[in-house]
């Protein structure tokens, strides 16, 4: 493939699956582009390894999508993107996108009253990282922080409606309703899995931010930006890589995206 061209794809990597609703909504707004997800299946999950231990499997898989000739790389993991995005960027000259800056960016353009709770992981709320991004763009900003740690495997599961996670749901957003929050970030890449069941139990004044649809309007920007974006008319190639278990990942990667992803093939990272 010629290095020069548009048509080389954009990779995106996650720890496993979560990092699907990044791809389900960069698939949606760029429908030509090629691209390469990578779930890190072996290693999973991220949110209890070392900052040195995640930005070493970061740069592996970079060094992989580079090799695979990509011209631009998104972090869709917000582990690796609180830890490894300043690391990546200082160690590789393309563009490289987590999923915190664009949803800290949208709440902050949504939000009325300065108020903004964020939903996340243990590992995600206990780094602070959405306050203090959010806080070095508006000091006056008041953040309630919310750890949902049930959100992932009920994701995983498929239990994304009906009584059980309504109750976990009000469980959790219980003290942002009270808080009176009016932008609400979702600050895991699988819970855009259970966003109905979330705006439903938020008042209705409530601005909900999908990381993932922010994102890939980043991403988009980016490649006009760069004069990257393809020229091709017809629907772009997606390749499918982890780690491990690709039958596993097939099953529950249905319940993250819209299309069909195909084949998913095993690989070994160095």
């Amino acid at each position: 493939m010629n290095k020069n061209s548009n048509s080389r794809p954009i990779g995106i990597f996650d720890s496993g699956v979560g990092g699907l609703t990044v791809l389900n909504a960069l698939k949606k707004q760029l429908p030509f582009e090629n691209m390469i997800y990578v779930g890190d299946t072996a290693r999973v999950p991220y949110g209890n390894k070392s900052e040195k231990l995640i930005q070493q499997y970061a740069r592996e898989i970079c060094d992989l999508l580079i090799s695979l000739d990509c011209k631009m790389i998104v972090i869709a993991c917000n582990t690796a993107s609180s830890l490894a995005l300043t690391y990546l960027r200082s160690s590789y000259a393309l563009p490289i996108e987590g999923v915190i800056e664009p949803g800290v960016e949208e709440a902050i353009k949504h939000s009325r009253n300065k108020h903004i709770g964020v939903l996340g992981t243990h590992a995600t709320i206990r780094s602070n990282v959405y306050e203090s991004k959010l806080k070095k763009l508006n000091p006056d900003l008041m953040v309630t922080n919310q750890a949902c740690p049930l959100f992932v495997p009920l994701a995983e599961e498929g239990w994304v409606d009906g009584e059980i996670p309504e109750k976990i749901a009000k469980y959790y957003l219980n003290p942002l309703v009270k808080n009176k929050v009016d932008t609400v970030i979702l600050g895991c890449t699988h819970y855009p899995i259970l966003k109905a069941t979330i705006t439903n139990i938020l008042p209705k004044n409530v601005h909900l931010i999908d990381s993932a649809e922010v994102v890939a309007q980043k991403v988009k920007q980016i490649l006009a930006q760069n004069k990257f974006a393809t020229e091709s008319k017809t629907e772009g190639h997606l390749e499918c890589l982890v780690t491990d278990m690709p039958n596993q990942f097939s099953l529950v990667a249905d319940r993250f995206v819209d299309f069909a992803i195909g084949e998913i093939k095993a690989i070994e990272l160095h």
